[in-house]
């Protein structure tokens, strides 16, 4: 078994084992072994980041074995500087929603952490796979820990919630299948989606493939105007959920773009450019406008996700090595912040249990150590310099000028929105005096809740301060993609 499906496997194994023997009468002990299980699902990660070979755009860590030899489907594994350091995200991740969900879940608490261990496996697997159907696979499977998440241990509309988000993910999904087995039939039989990236087709056919990749891209990432799902879903969902969703699961769609749509369709990808910059832009621009009036911090910090997702997918459609290295980047800073930003809001929630701004006020009165850490991922979501929020946006405005300098100074006036919202929020929930009795009785964060904090706080800082291991890994794989996508591939 090679390091990517230990990367798989081991959490997946270990959410098994909790299903299994877990019951809530050992919920000392399943917290332990979840804790104990996610950690080592970490710890085996790392060794990609040491064997890596910089300079090369191949895949790396590959493993290959027939699965299905009538239909010539494989286990095929491996990792590009694209997608690796998403593997490592998601395994640091689940190691921090476990930990945050240590003594808020007391019922069912097997199943809440196995749900989070085996969700972690898979979308370990979606960045991994290099095989149409085991990519499909992963892909979908996702949606089952996700949905039972938000339906179990959500709000009190939860079963709605988890509806809306099944149902947008899934029928957008089904056209990809389509595309996968048009693709198939292409190939000779083929489900190898390297050797997709090469296949001849013709602009119509392009097309055709881009828009329905597009259906289940757009929505996971989720592009404006198919992101109306994402704010129902996050005020229903625990802390943990909002957190993974916001951190991992919204890259997947992203991520797609990059394996899928701009390789294979890379002509559809130009003609269809100035759409996606549209739509991102709108994302960027007017979702920010629609997070500054909401009075839900988790809405509020929901369409702010919106709204820094569609920097990354207005970084791709630039075609510039600057744009797609941000985008990026941009992802994985958005994966520690937007987890800050929710598991921020979750500890007030556990003690307030209220979303709502005007519950608070004067929070910095009695929780001076919580505030503090807030006041950084609250300035690492404006994208302030020397914070990991900064580094990507920064380097998509900067391609977007060398693309044209309108569309760069639209997503640069974004981050004044940005900050608009995100200190408009601060300012109400912790500054100022005691607001009610409420805030007046809260107690700062234990020991626990002040290691996920500075767990996080470590790498918004390391990557906003030291951004170079993350852009070194990317660059050769980002440049031959731009290289690809720029070499027609039309028949003459």
């Amino acid at each position: 078994m090679g390091l990517l499906s230990l990367a798989i496997w081991t959490p997946i194994a270990f959410g098994v084992i909790l299903l299994a023997f877990g019951r809530d009468s050992q919920a000392r002990a399943v917290r332990w072994l979840a804790l104990i299980g996610a950690v080592v699902s970490f710890l085996v990660t790392l060794p990609l980041y040491s064997g890596f070979k910089l300079g090369t755009s191949a895949m790396q860590f590959v493993e290959k074995f027939t699965w299905i030899e009538r239909f010539n489907v494989h286990y095929h594994l491996g990792v590009d500087g694209i997608s690796f350091w998403f593997v490592l995200l998601t395994a640091f991740i689940n190691v921090i929603v476990v930990i945050a969900g240590w003594e808020v879940i007391t019922r069912k608490v097997n199943q809440y952490m196995a749900a989070f261990l085996i969700l972690s496996g898979l979308m370990i697997g979606v960045f991994s796979a290099l095989d149409g159907i085991l990519f499909y696979v992963f892909f979908e499977a996702t949606l089952i820990p996700m949905y039972l998440i938000i339906g179990i241990w959500g709000g009190p509309n939860k079963i709605y919630a988890a509806f809306k988000f099944f149902l947008y993910t899934l029928m957008g999904s089904l056209l990809t299948l389509i595309a996968l087995i048009y693709l198939y039939t292409a190939s000779n039989g083929s489900f190898d989606i390297l050797a997709w990236h090469q296949l001849p087709l013709s602009g119509h056919v392009q097309t055709l493939l881009f828009f329905a990749f597009f259906a289940a891209f757009a929505v996971k990432v989720p592009m404006w105007p198919v992101h109306t799902w994402l704010p129902d879903v996050h005020v229903e969902a625990p802390t943990g959920g909002s957190a993974v969703l916001a951190a991992i699961m919204l890259k997947l769609g992203a991520y797609g773009f990059l394996r899928f749509s701009m390789p294979i369709a890379p002509d559809a990808a130009r003609e269809w450019g100035t759409l996606m910059i549209v739509l991102s832009l709108v994302a960027v621009i007017y979702v920010g406008l629609v997070a500054m009036v909401q009075q839900d911090m988790k809405k509020l910090v929901a369409y702010s996700s919106v709204a820094h997702m569609g920097f990354v997918t207005l970084g791709f459609f630039i075609f510039n090595p600057l744009g797609v290295s941000g985008g990026i980047v941009q992802m994985i800073a958005h994966g520690f912040v937007s987890a800050a930003m929710f598991l921020s809001i979750g500890v007030l929630y556990d003690r307030v249990h209220s979303r709502e701004i005007a519950s608070y006020g004067g929070v910095v009165n009695t929780m001076p150590k919580f505030a503090a850490f807030a006041l950084l991922f609250s300035m690492a979501n404006c994208g302030l310099p020397g914070t990991a929020g900064f580094v990507g946006e920064w380097m998509v405005i900067l391609g977007a000028v060398k693309f044209n300098f309108w569309i760069g100074a639209m997503a640069a006036s974004a981050l004044i929105f940005g900050a608009a919202y995100t200190l408009w929020m601060f300012k109400r929930v912790y500054l100022g005096p005691v607001a009610n009795d409420h805030v007046k009785e809260l107690t700062d964060i234990n020991s626990r809740e002040f290691l996920i904090m500075a767990l996080l706080a470590i790498a918004v800082l390391y990557m906003g301060l030291f951004p170079k291991p993350f852009t070194d890994v990317m660059d050769t794989s980002v440049a031959d993609l731009l290289k690809h996508v720029a070499l027609s591939k039309l028949p003459q």
